[in-house]
């Protein structure tokens, strides 16, 4: 068999095409692969698929390919344009690779797989390729793939936001609670985000008043955009972000209080974990500390007694166990843990929802975790498209549909 015939039945061609000629240099480390169509070969017009068009002219283009062994491969051809008596001249489209692209379609299988494993940049290392290229190759499948995603079954949201680049540039990530996966990503993190989430989950064959419950902080700009534009949804505030509202006003307790008490320096983690995460040393530190008469060890104690509210077995219980800790909190005269139960108190309901609805942003706060790890490794995106479109590819579960 000859080498052309061997290549041509590994390439996959049908006629017109055929690999004409093969070129390998072993010191270069390089197979060129020259491809053709037969002399006076005729093409289906690519737009109303009308047979046998005559070509109107050509051009050479070039085509990494997957290496042949440790050697790299490129492919050459001839691109033909042919004339469709209704069409006009229109450009053909070779089986091997998509339009625009530098790329065969099983190179950028192989890249898009790297990818999804690896920063952008050592992908682009291993292949031998600028990570300008490989970037062009992600956001092409992804974009695709995203155009092709169906958000029906959305009935569960979870939103929050992430830091684009530190200290600046926030995104708002949109979680199919159900289906855990990344269903939008948008730049900012207020009302607006949201009615752009609505427009997206039309677009994507969903309906924004399927949309029954929805998780989130207690950002006024969230609550606005979903009072707005998720109008069948009822509220569930992250139990997360409300114990946290209740930690940092005990935080605030001690750092004023140890201006005075030198004995509560270095103490903030004891009163912020929960006990079973402290060493030994550390449960006996913090039990000599609330024996002493402190305003921080009165603060520790409400934020203890928040924390039961979820242990409660159900919201009429919950709503109880509620009130009677505000009435606590409230004629605590500590400043910072009064102003957190008034906090509390005006998302009562959306806090109590969490009995009914059972859901937290645990789940996107994990995928928030993915993302920063994703984005350390690769000491940053260079923009926001970048950060979206690494975040569909790890967390939204698309269907690329790579070649095989």
């Amino acid at each position: 068999m000859r080498d052309t015939d061997l290549m041509q039945l590994a390439l996959g061609l049908i006629p017109p095409w055929m690999v004409k000629a093969c070129t390998f240099d072993a010191e270069a480390r390089r197979l060129d692969i020259e491809i053709d169509f037969a002399r006076g070969g005729r093409f289906p017009c690519p737009h109303c698929a009308k047979a046998d068009c005559p070509v109107h002219d050509t051009a050479m283009q070039t085509w990494r390919h997957l290496d042949f062994f440790q050697h790299q491969a490129f492919l050459h051809s001839r691109t033909p344009r042919i004339t469709c008596p209704d069409c006009g001249v229109k450009q053909i489209a070779v089986p091997w690779a998509r339009a625009g692209s530098g790329f065969t379609l099983l190179f950028e299988a192989l890249a898009m797989t790297l990818m999804t494993a690896m920063p952008v940049a050592a992908a682009a290392r291993l292949v031998g390729e600028h990570d300008t290229r490989m970037w062009r190759v992600l956001h092409h499948w992804v974009e695709q793939a995203r155009e092709r995603a169906d958000y029906a079954d959305v009935k569960r949201v979870a939103i929050d936001e992430t830091a684009a680049r530190r200290g600046h540039d926030y995104v708002s990530l949109f979680v199919d609670i159900d289906q855990r996966r990344v269903v939008f990503v948008t730049e900012g993190r207020g009302a607006d985000t949201v009615a752009e989430f609505a427009d997206d989950l039309e677009a994507h064959n969903g309906d924004a008043s399927h949309v029954k419950q929805v998780c989130i902080d207690m950002s006024a700009a969230f609550i606005k955009g979903v009072t707005d534009n998720l109008t069948e949804a009822e509220i569930t505030f992250d139990k997360f972000h409300a114990v946290k509202l209740v930690n940092d006003a005990v935080d605030k307790v001690r750092r004023a209080e140890s201006k005075g008490r030198p004995e509560l320096k270095r103490s903030r983690y004891l009163w912020l974990r929960n006990q079973p995460s402290l060493s030994a040393e550390s449960r006996e530190q913090l039990t000599s500390l609330t024996r002493l008469h402190l305003k921080t060890a009165r603060a520790y104690r409400i934020r203890l007694a928040f924390q039961e509210i979820y242990q409660q077995p159900n919201s009429d219980w919950g709503a109880l166990f509620l009130d009677r800790w505000y009435s606590w909190a409230i004629r605590s005269r500590l400043e910072p843990i009064k102003e957190a139960a008034r906090t509390v108190m005006r998302h009562r309901d959306g806090i109590l929802a969490w009995f009914d609805s059972q859901i937290a942003n645990g789940l996107i706060e994990g995928i928030n975790s993915l993302i920063q790890a994703a984005k350390a490794k690769a000491r940053g995106y260079r923009s926001t498209r970048t950060l979206k479109a690494i975040t569909y590819l790890i967390a939204g579960k698309l269907e690329l549909k790579l070649p095989t």
